[in-house]
């Protein structure tokens, strides 16, 4: 493969990436927001333990997707 694909194949996959993380990232606020609504709150009560119990799921889901490139 040359530096041209090489380079193309880059930009695909880290925009690829960022559109698949921004549409995540809407879908799960707008979850939230959802949640929030039907329980008759105003705003969302996310606990502490609730964002550190996500954050590792997230890393852990992130190191799973990093590991399928090393073959």
């Amino acid at each position: 493969m040359d530096e041209m694909e090489f380079e193309n194949w880059k930009k695909k996959v880290l925009i690829t990436g960022g559109v698949t993380g921004v549409a995540i990232g809407l879908l799960t606020a707008f979850m939230l927001v959802r949640s929030a609504e039907k329980s008759g709150h105003q705003t969302p009560e996310v606990r502490p333990t609730d964002l550190l119990g996500t954050a590792i799921a997230i890393i852990g889901v992130v190191r799973g997707i990093a590991s399928l490139g090393n073959d």
